[in-house]
């Protein structure tokens, strides 16, 4: 089904094209992009309330720039589907998220348009301040750099540090703080307290409309645009004596703040800061959901809604003819709750994720025990360690992309401190239509390296629960090391799955059937495919043994021992990468206890996995159930002894 834009969108392939146009017919264009996105989102998916909340803000730069020449960087890339059916991606929108489709988030080799690619928050003002550096290395002044990111991206570390450098500079840098008071779930913390009294207060308000009705003028001084930025600094000097501002503290001439939402005054605001010199920061208040009453009232539920009635709004939901397994998060969250009911020890920590992660459940109920720091991965880690040395058992669920970001605080300030943080790695694997930046496949090779660290993965939602159950046991009997638990993204096989806690050994592992012939080494949940492809391979002849390993640190040596005793062709099986990973560490083992064995590993291989359905990126990587089948056919004719 292909949805048909309307007659200005229509003609707009490229920002060239939109520029042809009258200011006057940019309220119309706002209309039209809106309801595109609405029309298309409502029928195949996709982020909502971010992309409706810029429209103005999308259409005013690239009316007022020149891109691509000038540079736009949007952080995240939520809010970027305006910016891909203004720059030439309109008629292919439909396919956006899905396999071999455009990305859901800007990307570099997709346009010349999309400066920067992006997936995670908070990188665009570094960004684009290297991008302006840059420039003027090369003696161009007048191109332009602009950064667009989000209240909630700027809570995290990276957003300051740019904002620190960006202030000892003459750069050619103009941030949009795009102020909507939410990142998926609503914003917490002293900057968003801060933001709000910059918003209401007087003292700014009054100093926003001496700045705009000067700037106003500016045709009509007859004068250069840096008088006229001296008259400016006059008036923000006195108002800086009676409100201290942080931008300014920085070295940013601050202006604002505006009405996001406001194309014509977004465009006139914006032409004026064209002729202002050096680093700068605009402040837009805009509307997570606007235009879409629904998204406006719910901002949370309507961030990612999946497939909807664009007129009732109602949101399509599988309709199953038998009991459904529940998805991982949720086992996670409800799990999580009824451990803290036990413990009073136990405490819960995520960055920005408590919808997400299933956090809320426990934050709903214990809300002085379970915090949301905010976009803040290095700060969630060493938070969590500073309550782990006062004796709290601490679950820090960050999502397994987003851990990347804290992969120095997990070395420094967990494990060489011996500190029993428990890190609950959600959407691990291969996570589907948000593609590249979100896979969650490198982190049994980055955390299997790092001492005083157990690394596993529960092949189901009862194993999840075991292992969180042990995960506590073993931080107040053992108090010396991390314990890592991942696990994916999305529903799990076990509908009935509240049974009652179980401690598992940690280092050891689980025969799931036996078999004579070859023999599977799965990790985490790939190891429901692998009992699929044993069916299949058992109805030709094929007797395959499955082990369900569930530690890859510690390995259950014991277990490996008596397969590489009893087999000649083993395969290993995981969703992450293939380098460094679970079937590294068990050719490890191999090469070092003197074993022959032929070994053949399955995991993501060493290149970037695009979006799609989980299901199509499995077949990609070649280990869906066929893939699988087909591997272990091949093994066993295989005559080449060989570690592969």
């Amino acid at each position: 089904m292909l949805i048909t834009p309307g007659k200005l969108l229509a003609k707009i392939d490229s920002p060239a094209d939109l520029r042809k146009l009258d200011r006057t017919q940019l309220p119309q264009v706002c209309n039209e992009l809106r309801q595109y996105i609405i029309d298309n989102v409502s029928v195949y998916g996709g982020h909502f309330g971010a992309n409706l909340g810029v429209v103005e803000l999308t259409v005013a730069l690239h009316y007022v720039f020149n891109t691509p020449d000038d540079q736009l960087i949007w952080d995240v890339g939520h809010q970027a589907y305006g910016h891909k059916i203004l720059t030439g991606r309109r008629d292919n929108f439909h396919t956006n998220r899905t396999y071999g489709g455009l990305s859901g988030f800007p990307k570099r080799k997709e346009s010349i348009y999309d400066a920067f690619g992006v997936g995670h928050s908070s990188t665009s003002i570094s960004s684009a301040l290297g991008m302006a550096v840059a420039s003027a290395l090369e003696n161009n002044y007048q191109r332009q750099h602009i950064a667009i990111i989000g209240d909630g991206a700027l809570t995290a570390g990276l957003a300051f540090e740019g904002l620190n450098h960006a202030g000892a500079t003459d750069s050619n840098l103009l941030i949009i703080l795009n102020d909507n008071c939410m990142a998926i779930d609503p914003n917490v913390g002293a900057l968003k307290e801060y933001l709000t009294d910059i918003t209401t207060s007087q003292t700014y308000n009054k100093f926003r409309d001496e700045v705009w009705n000067m700037l106003g003028k500016m045709s009509n001084f007859g004068k250069s645009a840096q008088e006229i930025v001296s008259k400016v600094e006059a008036v923000m000097k006195t108002a800086i004596l009676r409100q201290s501002n942080l931008f300014e503290s920085l070295g940013l001439r601050y202006f604002g703040p505006i009405d996001g939402n406001d194309i014509s005054h977004l465009t006139e605001v914006l032409q004026d800061l064209k002729s202002i010199p050096g680093p700068k920061i605009l402040h837009c208040l805009t509307t997570k959901g606007k235009g879409y009453s629904l998204a406006e009232k719910d901002q949370t539920k309507w961030h990612s809604p999946g497939i909807f009635d664009k007129v009732t709004g109602e949101i399509q939901k599988k309709i199953y003819s038998v009991p459904q397994a529940p998805k991982f998060q949720d086992v996670f969250g409800h799990t999580l709750l009824q451990l803290a009911q036990a413990n009073e020890a136990i405490v819960g920590v995520t960055p920005a994720m408590p919808s997400g992660s299933s956090m809320n459940i426990m934050m709903e109920d214990m809300p002085e025990r379970a915090f949301d720091v905010g976009i803040a991965e290095q700060h969630a880690v060493t938070f969590s360690a500073g309550m782990a040395t006062r004796g709290k058992i601490v679950y820090c669920n960050i999502y397994s992309t987003f851990m990347q970001r804290a992969y120095d605080q997990v070395i420094h300030d967990v494990c060489i401190q011996e500190l029993p943080v428990i890190f609950c790695l959600d959407r691990a694997g291969l996570v589907g239509a948000d593609g590249p930046t979100h896979h969650g496949v490198y982190d049994i090779a980055f955390m299997r390296c790092i001492p005083n660290m157990v690394v596993a993965s529960p092949m189901n939602e009862q194993e999840l629960r075991n292992m969180m159950y042990t995960a506590q046991l073993d931080s107040f009997q053992k108090g010396t090391r991390a314990f890592t638990i991942r696990y994916p993204r999305g529903t799990g096989v076990m509908p009935q799955w509240k049974t009652p806690f179980e401690e598992i050994k940690i280092g050891t592992g689980r025969k799931v059937r036996n078999g004579s012939d070859i023999a599977i080494l799965s990790l985490g949940p790939i190891g429901n495919l692998a009992n699929l492809a044993c069916e299949q391979l058992k109805k030709q002849g094929i007797d395959v043994a499955l082990y369900d390993m569930r530690f890859v640190k510690p390995l259950d040596e014991n277990i490996l021992h008596e397969i590489f005793m009893n087999f000649d062709r083993v395969i290993t099986l995981e969703d992450g990468c293939l380098q460094g990973g679970f079937g590294s560490a068990v050719m490890e083992f191999m090469v070092d206890h003197g074993y022959s064995s032929r070994l053949k590993r399955l995991g993501i291989p060493d290149g970037i996995v695009e979006h799609g359905e989980p299901s199509e990126l499995y077949r990609e990587c070649g280990f869906d159930a066929v893939g699988i089948t087909k591997t272990v056919i091949e093994f066993m004719n295989s005559a080449t002894a060989a570690i592969v």
